[in-house]
């Protein structure tokens, strides 16, 4: 049994289409294999765990003898969003989908949300968040109207400068909005979206999600019910809407991420430290920015060099995904893609390659497990084939 499992969702980092993805509008995305063929990435550390020896990976140089247990991970919930493929993550398939709003926000949600915020509303449409604050911004900072937006996820994004909407004003109108969009009209994620400076903007780091609350109990639940620390690095409170998270703690960037999950490896603790490393995602993948999603993965896998070493006998690394977003692609949106699972620690047996596996549930009853805990949500527990 595990003492500590450090679970890492690198956000995004997809690893080739699914068999539904045409209805998705994915039909071959690889956001991986995009990065390969940049012939900039430079991943040892992830390849030597087993990577590139995945199922159907499509890219890269498979190693004769890795480091760790691999699979790939298919999603079984309907969607390709952060919320769904984290739920899932931890033992909780959602067959529902959460709304979208290809047309924007109808009437009645807006005209409320103007009504309760007392600031008019801008755009309302699918759009890039990069794009948006562009497009949109000036106007919002002569007037003081909130920037309304969405994508092909089910999110409702609300965008402002930090001069013109004080952030704790701008986070007060996104819980106005959570308010608001509940039932048929239930969204994933409200999403506060703070930029500064002059045209044409930059996004701040202040970004915060407001989330659905789970249906129902997942993995995190059950562990903090078994009295186990679950800690939360990144935006994992957000998605899990506060359930199941004993400590918590934000992020500015992928790095800070690392830096937070190696003192979380320098301290001692008993349960699951669940990281959310969202740059790859959010900052590369969003803008089609293939160099710089390279050079992310790059600089993750210097700093899982700096992780490793720290794991003692009774530790396991997990890493895994959500979700793709090809920067490779015409979209600028989340792709539905396979996702990678890597499991190592000293109790783990190298080189056992688990196929693909059916729902990205099995990862979190897996860490479950390993920390001594039935968790008997959706996913079964792979520890009969990965323990030495």
């Amino acid at each position: 049994m595990a003492k500590r499992v450090f679970l890492i969702v690198l956000d995004s980092v997809g690893i080739g289409e699914e068999p539904d993805a045409a209805d998705y509008g994915d039909v071959g995305s690889n956001t991986l294999r995009t990065c390969w063929r940049s012939g900039n990435l430079h991943v040892p550390n992830l390849q030597k765990l087993g990577l590139f020896n995945i199922e159907g990976v499509g890219c890269g140089e498979a190693v004769s003898a890795p480091i760790g247990s691999f699979a790939r991970m298919q999603e079984s919930s309907a969607g390709k969003d952060t919320t769904i493929g984290h739920w899932e993550i931890a033992g909780l398939i959602s067959k529902k989908p959460m709304p979208t709003y290809p047309d924007g926000f109808p009437p009645e949600i807006i005209s409320e949300f103007e009504r309760r915020t007392g600031r008019r509303v801008l755009c309302n449409k699918p759009y890039s968040g990069t794009d948006v604050i562009r497009d949109y911004g000036r106007e919002h900072v002569k007037t003081g109207a909130l920037i309304v937006y969405t994508s092909a996820d089910s999110v409702f994004q609300v965008a402002a400068h930090e001069s013109v909407v004080p952030i704790e004003e701008l986070y007060k109108d996104c819980e106005i909005a959570r308010e608001i969009l509940h039932g048929e009209h239930g969204v994933g994620r409200v999403i506060a979206r703070p930029f500064e400076g002059e045209y044409p903007y930059k996004r701040t780091s202040n970004r915060h999600d407001f989330s659905l609350q789970p249906p129902r109990d997942t993995v995190v639940d059950n562990l903090l019910q078994a009295g186990l620390a679950t800690i939360g690095v990144g935006k994992i409170y957000d998605i899990f809407a506060g359930r199941g998270i004993s400590r918590t703690s934000r992020t500015v960037n992928n790095d800070d991420g690392m830096d937070q999950t190696i003192a979380h490896a320098r301290s001692d603790f008993h349960g699951l430290c669940f990281v959310n490393l969202v740059d790859f995602d959010m900052v590369y993948g969003h803008r089609n920015d293939i160099p710089g999603y390279t050079a992310a993965l790059n600089r993750f896998d210097e700093r899982l060099g700096e992780l490793m070493p720290l794991l003692g006998p009774d530790d396991v690394l997990m890493i895994t995904a959500d979700h793709g977003c090809d920067p490779g692609t015409a979209s600028t949106d989340h792709s539905r893609e396979y996702v990678p699972l890597l499991i190592y620690g000293a109790s783990i047996r190298a080189g056992v390659d688990l196929g693909t596996r059916p729902t990205f549930a099995d990862t979190g009853e897996t860490a479950a497990a390993l920390l001594g805990v039935k968790a008997g949500c959706d996913g079964v527990s792979l520890c009969g084939r990965i323990l030495r």
